[in-house]
C-alpha cells in the first residue's frame, strides 16, 4: 500500500479571504465602471469579516465611545461572543449605531477641531463594511488623489506636487475646503454611494452612521435631524469623505474641461488640495468654486491663496515647498521641501507642554516619553524621502538642549544632580535619548 503523499490544503486566514473577496471586487468595478453592486451586505456580517475589522479596530488603538467599553473590557468577557453579537444584530437588521462621542482637539492656531468617537462596537462593524465597499471605489479613484487610502501616503503627494512643479507647473492655488468633514450634505453624498452601490442596506447602513447623534458634556445632538458632516474619527469618515470630493478630481482630470484645456492638473489629499500649472487662470479659479458650491461646499477665502511658487513659498501637508539658490554655486536654484515652520513650532510646543507636565519624572522616564513624542516628527519627515530636514533636526535639537537645561535648573527646590550640567548629553548617553540629527528610521523610502 502506497503512502499519500498529498498534502492537505492549508486553510486561508481572515486576512487571505477578505483580500481575495476585495481584488475580485476590484477587478469587477475597474473592468465595468457603470456597474452598480447590489449583493454586499450579507458580506459585512459574516464571520471572517468582523474578525479582520475587529483586528484592525484594535491594532489603531483609540479610547473608549459614549459606552465606556474598553478592549480590555471586550476581551475579558470574550471577544468572539462580541462578535456575534453584533453578527447576530446585523443578519436581523436590529443593529443601530449608538451616540457619538465628541472631544475638541487644540489646533495650533488656538482653535478647536471636533473629533468623534464611536464606540468600539460601531467602529467594527463600519471597519467591516469598509473592507466590503472600498475596493469598488478605489477602482474608480483618480491617480491624483493620496489621502486615507491603501498604499498611498503623503509622501507620494509630495513627490507629485515636486514633480509637477519640474515641469514648470509653478503656479499653484493652494485651497482650503471650509469645515470639509461638517459639511458634507447628506443627500448629495449618498447619491454619489448610490451611482456604484444598489444595495438598499448598505445604504442605510450608511446613513445611520451619518444622522447618529453627537453626545457632548453629557448633552445629545444632531440625530436624524442632522444633515450634514460625517464625523471625523469615524472608521468609515475618511472614505466618505474621498468618494464626496472624487467629484472635483473626475471634472479636473476630463479630457476638455476647463482645467486640461489649460494644462491644470489637481495635488489632492482628503480635503487638502493644490491646483498646478503654469497660469492659474481666472476662469479655473472661478470654476473651482462653481463645483463646490454646487457640492454644497465653500472655500476658506483667508486661508485659499493663488502663488508663484518661484517666488513665494508654500505650505502642504506639513511640509514647505521653496524655490532656493544653491548655496554652493549661488547662481542655481531647486525645489527645496522641508518641515513647515508651523511643524517645527508644533513639536516644541508638543516638548514644551510634556516637560511641563513632568517634572518630577526620573531620568530613564523622561527619554522614553520624549523619544515617543520624537519618533513620529521624525519618521514623517526622514521617511518621506521628498524632503531635505537636516536644519529642521538641527533647530529641534537645539532646541531640546536649551529646553532640558533649563527644566532641571527650575526641576525642583531641591537641586538636581544635572543642574548645570549638560542634561540633554545625559540623557542621550545614559537613558538612550534620540538625536535628532542623527535619527535614521529603519525603513526609508526612496526618493
Amino acid at each position: 500500500m502506497t503512502e499519500n503523499l498529498k498534502e492537505t490544503p492549508k486553510r486561508k486566514s481572515d486576512k487571505e479571504r477578505v483580500q481575495d473577496f476585495q481584488r475580485n471586487l476590484y477587478q469587477k468595478a475597474k473592468q465595468e465602471k457603470e456597474y452598480r453592486f447590489y449583493v454586499l451586505y450579507d458580506k459585512i456580517h459574516l464571520p471572517h469579516f468582523l474578525r479582520e475589522a475587529y483586528k484592525k479596530v484594535r491594532a489603531n488603538g483609540g479610547s473608549a465611545g459614549v459606552d465606556g467599553m474598553t478592549f480590555e473590557k471586550i476581551e475579558e468577557s470574550g471577544r468572539e461572543e462580541f462578535l456575534e453579537r453584533i453578527r447576530e444584530e446585523l443578519k436581523t437588521f436590529s443593529y443601530k449605531p449608538q451616540a457619538v462621542k465628541r472631544v475638541m482637539i487644540p489646533k495650533a492656531n488656538g482653535e478647536f477641531r471636533p473629533l468623534g468617537i464611536p464606540t468600539i462596537k460601531d467602529r467594527v462593524v463600519q471597519m467591516s463594511c469598509k473592507l466590503v465597499i472600498e475596493p469598488i471605489f478605489e477602482a474608480d479613484f483618480e491617480d491624483n488623489s493620496y489621502g486615507f487610502r491603501p498604499e498611498r501616503s503623503s509622501a507620494d503627494a509630495m513627490k507629485a506636487i515636486k514633480k509637477n512643479l519640474q515641469e514648470g507647473k509653478t503656479e499653484v492655488y493652494d485651497a482650503d475646503v471650509s469645515k470639509y468633514f461638517d459639511t458634507i450634505p447628506h443627500d448629495k453624498l449618498l447619491i454619489t454611494v448610490a451611482q456604484r452601490i444598489s444595495d438598499k442596506n448598505v445604504l442605510h447602513l450608511i446613513k445611520l452612521w451619518l444622522t447618529a447623534p453627537i453626545e457632548e458634556d453629557g448633552k445629545l445632538s444632531g440625530g436624524k435631524k442632522n444633515k450634514v458632516g460625517t464625523p471625523q474619527g469615524g472608521v468609515i469618515s475618511p472614505l466618505l469623505a474621498n468618494i464626496y470630493l472624487h467629484l472635483l478630481d473626475r471634472i479636473v482630470n476630463k479630457t476638455g474641461s476647463v482645467y486640461n484645456q489649460a494644462g491644470v492638473t489637481i495635488v489632492r489629499y482628503a480635503d487638502d488640495f493644490v491646483l498646478m500649472g503654469r497660469k492659474i487662470t481666472g476662469e479655473v479659479v472661478s470654476k473651482t468654486k462653481e463645483i463646490l458650491e454646487r457640492m454644497g461646499l465653500h472655500l476658506n477665502e483667508q486661508k485659499t491663496k493663488k502663488r508663484q511658487a518661484k517666488s513665494e513659498a508654500f505650505d502642504f501637508l506639513g511640509f514647505q515647498i521653496r524655490y532656493d539658490k544653491d548655496i554652493y554655486t549661488g547662481n542655481k536654484r531647486y525645489w527645496n521641501i522641508v518641515p513647515s515652520p508651523k511643524s517645527q513650532k508644533k513639536i516644541r510646543g508638543i516638548i514644551r507642554d510634556f516637560l511641563d507636565e513632568r517634572r518630577h519624572w526620573n531620568g530613564d522616564s523622561l527619554a522614553k516619553g520624549l523619544n515617543k513624542k520624537l519618533c513620529g516628527w521624525l519618521n514623517y519627515y526622514t521617511i518621506s524621502g521628498v524632503s531635505y530636514p537636516a536644519m529642521a533636526k538641527r533647530k529641534l535639537q537645539w532646541y531640546l538642549t536649551d529646553k532640558l537645561y533649563h527644566f532641571y535648573q527650575r526641576k525642583s527646590q531641591r537641586k538636581s544632580r544635572l543642574c548645570g550640567k549638560s542634561p540633554y548629553s545625559v540623557l542621550v548617553k545614559k537613558h538612550n535619548l534620540i538625536e535628532p540629527t542623527k535619527y535614521r528610521p529603519k525603513t526609508l523610502v526612496n526618493a
